[in-house]
């Protein structure tokens, strides 16, 4: 992986691009195709040309994207080490395993690819392997180890592990430092005895250890490797490695080799510290680097443009001279290479938290660069998909913490010219790697907003560029789609636009469902009233000059409105419950045609139901129109999973397909207390015999919980469905003992009229959740200033990096609130928090003063032995649904991070 702590201060600042685009560069010309989501940690990938897509995830997968079928198969499974564990035995999270994939140049002679990862067991290495990989088969046995990288497997981190080749046949290989960098954010250079984790002197400032290096080496038939001319250090030079090409890296994490030119292009992450010392060196500068030929880049003695850090004693805490970048020096006793180290070379493309002077394109806010390719046009002759010439010779470099691609322009020698976002207003969640395929197409793994774990935003997309004629694009709408006669309609086109600006014309076709209407319009947003009952679809195609044109419809209702239905709490808070603390509720349903409750309409046909569900996210807004169905809170979560895997080509509801249905499962195992425990282990493990002779496909990629989650709603089907809730009444919310942080109590009401005069029955639903007043601080609205940052198995938490940042929550209900509780923590270690207040306002960031908490003390405790800190702010007697500000404040700041907060309680 890359990461050590990333810090965001705020949002992405302006930049100017290095020329105007040509037309056919216009983001609409690019579409982004989700192939495959939900992946477990991608990597790294390969592409054929049969377009199939081959990539790898941290913790051991290869894992086939077939165009084909559009599906995803495990294809091999690469035991790997995930952990790291400290001397005194404690096991943390590694950023260790299935690291790097690339094909042999001859793949399609040989059918060799090779991988680079870190073997389980007990050895502390990485390895550089190579396998046969055909017929969409890894053959383990075809194995073939080139290249041992002694690493040690106690702290983290920086793994480094891509690789590319030259036109030589030539392969690179990237290693990081393999250094921890939690005790400083300067530079990692502890030379006291049992530190050598902490020093990075021992590798990436070591020409005798292959970490924090690029390594360039020729593989051979026989499964070994030459050394090519030109590598830094001659073979036989004393003290040193001939494989290594690049030295004096942190976290090459990403690479790239320019088979016309040659050059070397890495993106390099950098330490953490956000503001300059006088005592220990720069800020922080992640890093864009070409290697025109072999040499030294600096870590850990300088960073950025060669901004030295300075040589300091962390055993007396005093500093000596800055490290000198035309003779850097490495004396470190845990150095076994030479002491004199070539002169260092200054990154290509630098910059830091906050805004760039040089390359103000880049923004600003937490830092992972990473490289991606040059686009060629030579490269892809033929191909379906090949981008615009205005991208020939660009190097496309993208940004796994800010979520952008830029590219960047340069000479023919290499020497930069400017730079320019690409797809701006395209959402990417933190790519991870980037290649052009055969066909011409430019292919993205996204990871993901959470670390070292799977995620739902994680994907492989294919980005697809027409260069001809388009389709106009089509918006309809109407002002009221349904009520009472007579009934007036305007119908309206805006949003429709042709993106190649030609005219447009336009038709409406409006039609009842008995044929006996039929009207035809050319105006593009015409008014129609209807005078008789029934249902009608109103079609508009829009025609550009070209002849290309889509079309797009509505379906309308006269002759009956749509009755009201509406939700109340009384005297209690509409924003959140309390557990185990009852509310009372009023459901009021009126109808122009049916009447009201007890005066035409029977409380009985009213469906009232009110669930507390533990995992908000599985609650979706109830769509319009369509009767909610009685599993719509309890077991969402379960259905989604369902509708979004390969289920339903071997399952239905009611009726066998290969596999029984979900009514005869849930009948089969209702009586059954274990079927909770061993179905989802057969879902994810597969299985035969119970229903037949066809067998059960496994389904490794679910969770656990997933699986759980699956079988919850299936057991459900078969359950007596639970009698509808009066109209009015008192619920009292009962939270499971196990339950996680995160749940809501949802209350749903629903009623369907009686139709009129052949004008078709209307649904109305409403929907009222109270959330849980502990509420995660990453589902606030966030605004310059904070950055959102999250581990596995947690929520989002929000680091506040300086003074006067703020987050909000909408439309809060105030009533019986008297104080708001945060947990939160100022880590001194890694961050260098300094602590503060924090501020409570109403309806914007300098609203009313509402409340302010203590102070947030800076903890100089170990950032593994921290725990959050509960802080409560009184507040002054406030009623009624507003915005509510949390600012972010710190007496006498003098720059750096505050604080980071993990969530906040409403508290009665």
């Amino acid at each position: 992986m890359l990461l050590s702590f990333k810090k965001d201060p705020g949002k992405h600042g302006p930049g100017t691009p290095v020329s105007q685009p040509s037309l056919d560069t216009e983001e609409n010309r690019f579409t982004k195709v989700v192939l495959a989501e939900k992946l477990d940690e991608p990597l790294a990938m390969e592409i054929f040309k049969n377009g199939k897509v081959l990539f790898i995830e941290r913790k051991g997968n290869m894992k086939m994207y077939d165009p084909a079928t559009k599906k995803t198969t495990i294809v091999a499974t690469i035991p790997v080490s995930t952990k790291y564990t400290d001397k005194q035995g404690h096991k943390t999270e590694a950023e260790d395993g299935l690291l790097g994939i690339t094909l042999d140049p001859n793949y399609y002679k040989n059918h060799w690819i090779y991988l680079y990862y870190s073997p389980a067991g007990d050895i502390s290495e990485n390895i550089l392997t190579r396998y046969e990989f055909a017929n969409d088969k890894l053959n383990l046995a075809s194995k073939k180890i080139l290249l041992h990288v002694v690493t040690q497997r106690e702290q983290c981190c920086h793994t480094g592990g891509k690789m590319d080749w030259d036109a030589q046949g030539n392969l690179f290989l990237s290693t990081g430092d393999n250094t921890s960098p939690r005790a400083t954010v300067y530079s990692p250079s502890d030379e006291r005895p049992g530190r050598s984790p902490w020093d990075a002197q021992k590798s990436s400032a070591n020409t005798n250890d292959l970490r924090g290096k690029i390594l360039r080496i020729h593989p051979e038939p026989d499964g070994t490797y030459t050394i090519p001319n030109g590598n830094l250090f001659p073979k036989g030079t004393d003290k040193t490695r001939p494989e290594i090409y690049t030295m004096g890296l942190r976290n090459p994490y990403t690479i790239f080799v320019d088979k016309h030119t040659g050059y070397l292009y890495w993106g390099e992450v950098g330490p953490d510290a956000g503001k300059d010392s006088a005592t220990r060196g720069p800020k922080s500068y992640d890093e864009y680097n070409i290697a025109k030929k072999a040499g030294f880049f600096g870590w850990p003695y300088f960073n950025g443009d060669n901004r030295a850090f300075t040589k300091f004693d962390f055993a007396t805490g005093t500093s000596g001279e800055k490290w000198n970048p035309e003779k850097p020096i490495n004396t470190s006793p845990n150095n076994t290479g030479l002491n004199e180290l070539p002169p260092t070379q200054p990154a290509f493309i630098w910059y830091a938290y906050d805004a760039s002077k040089e390359f103000p394109v880049l923004g600003v806010g937490g830092r992972c660069a990473m490289a991606g390719p040059i686009f060629y046009n030579d490269d892809f002759k033929g191909a379906k998909q090949v981008f615009p010439s205005y991208y020939n010779g660009k190097w496309f470099i993208f940004e796994w913490m800010r979520d952008w691609i830029i590219t960047v322009s340069m000479d023919k020698d290499g020497n930069y010219k400017g730079m320019e976002r690409f797809m701006p207003h395209t959402k990417f969640s933190h790519p991870m790697a980037m290649k052009f395929g055969p066909d011409g197409a430019l292919y993205v793994l996204e990871y993901g907003q959470g670390w070292f774990m799977q995620n739902d935003d994680s994907k492989l997309v294919r980005i697809d560029f027409s260069s001809g004629p388009r389709k106009p694009l089509i918006a309809v709408s109407a002002d009221k789609m349904e009520g009472a006669l007579p009934l007036q309609v305007n119908l309206s086109s805006d949003g429709t636009k042709d993106y190649d600006n030609t005219q447009l014309t336009y038709q409406w076709k409006v039609t009842s469902a008995s044929g006996a209407f039929n009207k035809t319009f050319s105006d593009p947003n015409p008014s129609i009233t209807f005078d008789k009952p029934g249902a009608y679809k109103a079609v508009l195609t829009v025609t550009n000059e070209k002849g290309l044109r889509s079309t797009a419809s509505l379906q309308l209702n006269a002759g009956n409105e749509a009755p009201a239905v509406s939700i109340d709490i009384v005297n209690s808070n509409k924003s959140f419950y309390l557990p185990n603390t009852p509310f009372n509720y009023v459901v009021n349903v009126t109808d122009k045609e049916d009447g009201e409750v007890g005066k035409g309409i029977l409380p009985a046909n009213v469906s009232v139901s009110i669930n507390y569900v533990g995992d908000a996210s599985s609650v979706a807004p109830l769509p319009a129109g369509h009767q909610p169905p009685e599993d719509l809170t309890s077991f969402m979560a379960g259905k989604n999973l369902i509708a979004q895997s390969d289920c339903k080509s071997c399952h239905a509801p009611n009726k066998k397909i290969i596999g029984p249905s979900y009514m005869s499962i849930s009948q089969k195992y209702k009586s059954d207390a274990k079927a909770y425990t061993k179905l989802p282990t057969k879902i994810i493990n597969g299985g035969n015999g119970v229903w037949g002779d066809v067998a059960m496909a496994a389904h490794p990629q679910l969770s656990k919980s997933d699986a759980q989650e699956i079988v919850k709603y299936i057991l459900s089907l078969a359950k007596p469905k639970p009698a509808a809730l009066p109209l009015s009444g008192s619920y009292t919310p009962k939270i499971p003992a196990d339950a996680k942080d995160g749940g809501v109590v949802v209350i749903n009401a629903s009623y369907t009229d009686k139709g009129n005069k052949g004008a078709p029955r209307l649904n109305t639903q409403q929907q009222l959740i109270l959330r849980t007043p502990k509420i995660p601080a990453g589902t606030a609205k966030i605004s310059q200033g904070i950055q959102k940052f999250k581990l596995p198995d947690g929520p989002e938490m929000v680091i506040a990096m300086g003074n006067k940042s703020n987050m909000s929550l909408s439309n809060i209900d105030f009533t019986g609130i008297d104080s708001i509780g945060f947990s939160v923590i100022a880590p001194k270690e890694q961050m260098s928090a300094v602590g503060g207040k924090i501020e409570i306002h109403l309806d914007s960031p300098s609203g009313t003063l509402i409340g302010t908490s203590p102070e947030i003390l800076q903890d100089n405790s170990s950032i593994a032995q921290i725990k959050p800190m509960p802080v409560t702010a009184a507040i002054m007697p406030t009623t009624g649904m507003h915005d509510v500000y949390f600012v972010f404040t710190k007496d006498g700041y003098k720059g750096g991070a505050l604080f980071i907060v993990f969530d906040v309680t409403f508290k009665k």
